[in-house]
């Protein structure tokens, strides 16, 4: 049995589907990102592992001891299952240091204050109050108050997303050092592909109250369950062809396939994969240059693309170009009408 295990966990909001049986097993010291767009059960998922929401069925067990089941409910706070909220939830009137503290509780005391604050590198704002901190500051004193009671797992519903772009990308990345420096188990809620690699030794990609596929964040881009999941977790063309022998042909000609597959099929090609050149098999129709790469977007006799390049642009909106795969194997998925 797994450190902390979700079985077969279902719930309905007013004749809605929220979670269809869902299954999640979570490893000791191991960081999940939970990645999945608005509305597909993230959030209620992660409510029911903290005993905030109860499901309709299933249960939830931590070390083995049941949390939720069918004869069993342990209240949140008997749980030593910490939350950071989206909105991080701080209390106005209060300092950092108070803040901290009430996470404790009846408990508390200043010097397990003082040593959560240093682990979160705020000890200096510790008589601050929130209206007196930075976007990330005061993400951080919200990650300090759940870490304070030493909870035995740690829950971040999109923590980062009330941050700008640039400070997000800083604080996702410390925060997530922070987790794996703690060997903390720890879920993460996101609907951002980029963030949930940054922040997951493994991603489970959630759509419609079903987990569809779980995995670490290299397979679950190289390798993905379907053509859905390959379109969520980063961009892809998805292209039709014909696969015999190992191959499969198609607008950008042949492609290998990492599977067995043969018939009609959809083929999963990432940008970063087709290389643009000199020549007459289509046309530019945008190029995006964002410093570190060039994006285009290519015509091919009605076929969109998008290709990526780790360059300058060297092609403009008009001209004329050749495209061509230059990847490993690539997944792909029998056509539905197949």
């Amino acid at each position: 049995m797994s450190y902390l295990q979700a079985n077969d966990v279902a719930k309905r909001f007013n004749g809605t589907s929220a979670l269809a049986g869902v299954d999640l097993a979570v490893e000791q010291g191991e960081s999940l990102a939970l990645l999945g767009p608005s509305g597909c059960g993230k959030t209620t998922l992660l409510r029911i592992l903290a005993g905030l929401e109860v499901p309709d069925r299933g249960d939830i067990t931590l070390e083995g001891r049941t949390l939720t089941g069918p004869a069993r409910f342990v209240a949140p706070e008997q749980r030593r299952i910490g939350m950071v909220f989206q909105d991080w939830a701080l209390f106005p009137h209060m300092t950092v240091a108070r803040n901290v503290a009430f996470g404790l509780g009846r408990a508390g005391d200043s010097g397990r204050v003082s040593e959560t604050l240093d682990l979160v590198g705020l000890s200096h704002l510790a008589d601050r109050y929130p209206d007196e901190l930075s976007g990330g500051e005061a993400q951080r004193v919200a990650v300090a108050r759940a870490l304070a009671p030493r909870p035995r797992v740690l829950l971040f519903d999109e923590p980062f997303s009330n941050l700008d772009a640039g400070l997000r990308t800083r604080i996702r990345a410390d925060v997530a050092a922070l987790m794996r420096e703690m060997r903390m188990t720890s879920i993460f809620v996101t609907h951002d592909q980029e963030e949930s690699f940054v922040v997951g030794d493994r991603v489970a990609v959630m759509s419609e109250g079903r987990i569809m596929q779980v995995g670490r964040p290299a397979d679950v881009y190289q390798n993905p369950a379907s053509a859905w999941v390959a379109t969520f977790v980063g961009e892809a063309n998805v292209l039709s062809g014909m696969a015999t022998n190992g191959h499969v042909s198609t607008a950008v000609g042949e492609v290998p396939l990492a599977g067995t597959l043969r018939g009609p099929c959809e083929v999963v090609i990432r940008p970063e994969y087709l290389v643009v050149g000199r020549g007459d098999q289509g046309v530019v129709s945008a190029v995006e240059f964002y410093g570190h790469d060039t994006t285009y977007q290519l015509a091919l006799n009605g076929t969109k693309l998008v290709a990526r390049v780790i360059a300058a642009p060297d092609f403009a909106p008009g001209d004329r170009v050749s495209v061509s795969y230059a990847g490993p194997g690539a997944a792909a998925f029998a056509s539905a009408s197949h």
